[in-house]
């Protein structure tokens, strides 16, 4: 687990959404009405996620992204800065509405989400550009590919130039991302299906995982950590690969459990922690997210974190 006395700056460029969440018995085929379920209204987005997981992780964080000026804008922005996240990097636009996102999740805890991006396709690159004083403050900046293509880029580009860790997590996968773009990246997060759609190696098992990880890091990636849900996650780096086991919970809703492990990882890599206790420090995050439902209202604290890695 990080030092507690370790001064961790995590700057989270990303969208920010309203989601509704509706938990069913399963999931509807097309064409499909499933009722009885329950509706649960909160915050998410992945890279609001991913701040709130960083900073409730014990990593001071500030958020650069775009809302709507609409109600729902202004809650995002006020409940970010409830946690003690940075917001003046939150533009507002009266261009579009704040991003939404439509969720579905089973018994099981497996889920499909629908989103409008809204107002996090309208964060510009001149914004990203006039936050410098952020840049300059980061030990840590982690992206994920729910703005402009054209912004992380410019993100990515200025945390390098800068010096800094570099995180992106690659959902949803985008068509269109040069190699230049992937040089920027010092750790990126696919999931197993985000994995084998970057790099077209069909996932199977661990060694699949590891050959996917290899492909990606010959386009330029410094080290590609490939999350596999319950088996856990596998790390390959320059060196050699880590595996890291997931912690045995019973899953209620998957939702956001890999912003809470990327969350997690950037406070890590911010305090300098080794990768494999970093690794496991995000995989007991995405752990505990799992046991509730929701995306914001899921993430653990670092004290509840803390007590499974010890138990462990």
């Amino acid at each position: 687990m990080p030092g507690d006395t370790t001064t961790r700056h995590v700057l989270v460029v990303g969208s920010a959404n309203v989601d509704f969440t509706v938990a069913a018995s399963r999931l509807p085929g097309v064409g499909e009405t499933v009722t009885g379920g329950t509706l649960l209204v909160n915050h998410g987005g992945k890279g609001a996620n991913q701040a709130v997981a960083a900073r409730r992780l014990g990593a001071e964080v500030r958020f650069v992204g775009c809302v709507g000026d609409d109600a729902s804008g202004r809650d995002i922005r006020a409940a970010l800065r409830a946690e003690g996240i940075g917001v003046d990097g939150v533009m507002v636009t009266a261009g579009a509405a704040t991003g939404t996102a439509l969720i579905m999740v089973d018994g099981e805890g497996r889920n499909q989400i629908a989103v409008a991006p809204g107002a996090n396709w309208r964060l510009s690159v001149e914004h990203v550009r006039a936050r410098a004083d952020d840049f300059a403050w980061a030990q840590v900046v982690m992206c994920q590919l729910e703005t402009p293509l054209e912004t992380l880029s410019q993100a990515l580009a200025e945390a390098k130039r800068r010096g800094l860790v570099t995180v992106l997590n690659p959902a949803p996968v985008r068509e269109g991302i040069s190699d230049d773009v992937w040089r920027l990246v010092d750790y990126l997060t696919p999931n197993q299906g985000e994995a084998e759609r970057l790099s077209g190696v069909a996932m199977r098992d661990a060694g699949s995982a590891a050959a996917a990880g290899r492909a990606l890091r010959d386009r330029g990636v410094g080290t590609v950590i490939v999350t596999l849900g319950a088996q856990g996650s596998l790390a390959c780096t320059a060196r050699d690969d880590i595996r890291v086991p997931a912690f045995a919970v019973t899953a209620v809703d998957t939702t956001a459990a890999g912003d809470a492990f990327n969350g997690a990882l950037g406070a890590a890599l911010a305090s300098r922690d080794p990768l494999q206790d970093a690794l496991r420090f995000a995989s007991a995050a995405a752990a505990i997210a799992c046991t509730r439902r929701g995306a914001q209202p899921s993430l653990p604290t670092r004290a509840e974190v803390g007590r499974l890695l010890d138990s462990s």
